[in-house]
């Protein structure tokens, strides 16, 4: 009967010990704890101060506030495209096979200077035709001499003189003809007969249109080359027609492309268009661009924005760090490591992008430019 009970003590034992270990075994996993947003101490109804490493400050994006100068408009789009009072497209006056290509795309070039040597047989005939008349221009002029030495002589009648005179002036009429059309191929030297092709000005060579053996022809569709300084450009826009009463020729403009962010390129209005396209209900400005710097390239996309008055500057700040409430605009400056200040701002200009700001913000203050609602619902919260 002691036997008995022993074993069944030993039983519950094992009993016991087996739920204890199930339970260790399947006990529910202790979560760990998370860290409690910080609040901020808010130091008045305007201004939220958070400690440092809160992590709310890894939600903002903070930048010094930059001087723009004031636009009269929007930014409106617009393409970079050659300055043509710069710009010369080189046809070829004669027809031809190229024998010699001297100028490649991106070379610069001198006015004057030879871009390709073309075997021409009009060119040829030309050189044949003046060479013809110079000669006799020449014996004509040794004609009309002797005649007046004859007449001088009292051996030849007065009108044998005139008809010389009139032999020798006909012949030299041919002669600079003959010459003029020479020197409007813009051949008058050559080399082995062939024809020179020639810059009209200096520039950079843009684009080329030539291979050796190539025939070509006065009537070609496209030039044979595009010579350009690539320091004067155009950047042309179509505007708007409610927009007209605010540009104006010699209005100063800014240039933005996509190539390089956040950098400026000074230009002025040259040109209003005459006429609106009944089509668009749009006209053409051209603008003149400062491109000494030479990044900007012909046919890139840009945004163009006429300046109200390119001496007066205002901060500028993204959309993206303006609060709105009702008719009241907001920003969040950092007055020091982590102390932001809700301020109220008057808006100039306000774009699709930006924002200028007329009143209540300075250049240099750093402003909240992603973030800015958070903070706002915080203090919204606070109070």
């Amino acid at each position: 009967m002691k036997q008995k009970l022993i074993l069944t003590s030993l039983v519950l034992a094992l009993a016991a010990a087996g739920y204890g270990g199930y339970t260790l075994l399947h006990r529910a996993p202790v979560s760990e704890a998370k860290p409690a947003p910080v609040a901020p101490a808010q130091m008045n109804a305007q201004v939220l101060r958070y400690p440092a490493g809160a992590p709310q400050l890894a939600y903002l994006k903070i930048q010094p506030v930059e001087a723009w100068p004031e636009p009269a408009l929007n930014a409106l789009n617009g393409r970079i495209s050659y300055d043509e009072n710069h710009t010369a497209r080189v046809f070829s006056p004669v027809a031809g096979r190229v024998a010699r290509i001297v100028a490649q795309a991106g070379d610069k070039v001198a006015a004057g200077q030879a871009l390709l040597w073309l075997d021409s047989p009009d060119f040829s005939a030309a050189a044949a035709d003046a060479a013809k008349a110079n000669s006799a221009a020449h014996l004509k002029q040794l004609a009309l001499s002797r005649a007046q030495t004859l007449y001088d002589g009292k051996v030849l009648a007065h009108k044998e003189l005139e008809m010389a005179d009139d032999d020798y002036q006909q012949a030299r009429a041919e002669a600079t003809r003959a010459q003029a059309k020479l020197h409007n191929l813009n051949g008058a030297d050559s080399a082995d007969g062939l024809f020179a092709l020639r810059a009209a000005l200096a520039g950079v060579v843009t684009e080329w249109q030539a291979n050796p053996g190539t025939e070509v022809r006065p009537d070609a569709a496209t030039p044979l080359f595009v010579i350009s300084d690539p320091k004067h450009l155009w950047a042309v826009i179509d505007l708007p027609e409610q927009d007209i009463a605010q540009v104006h020729s010699g209005q100063a403009i800014s240039v933005e492309v996509d190539a390089y962010p956040n950098e400026q390129f000074n230009g002025k209005i040259v040109n209003v268009g005459a006429a609106l396209d009944p089509t668009t209900r749009r006209i053409q400005v051209r603008c003149s661009v400062d491109n000494r710097s030479q990044k900007l390239k012909p046919e890139m996309y840009a945004r163009v924005t006429p300046l109200a008055d390119a001496q007066h500057k205002l901060p500028r700040v993204a959309n993206s760090a303006l609060v709105n409430q009702g008719i009241h605009n907001y920003i969040f400056v950092e007055k020091e490591a982590g102390v932001l200040e809700r301020r109220s701002v008057v808006l100039g200009l306000q774009g699709r992008e930006y924002s200028y700001i007329k009143e209540g913000l300075s250049t240099g203050e750093k402003v909240v430019s992603s973030g800015a609602l958070l903070l706002n619902s915080e203090l919204s919260g606070e109070n």
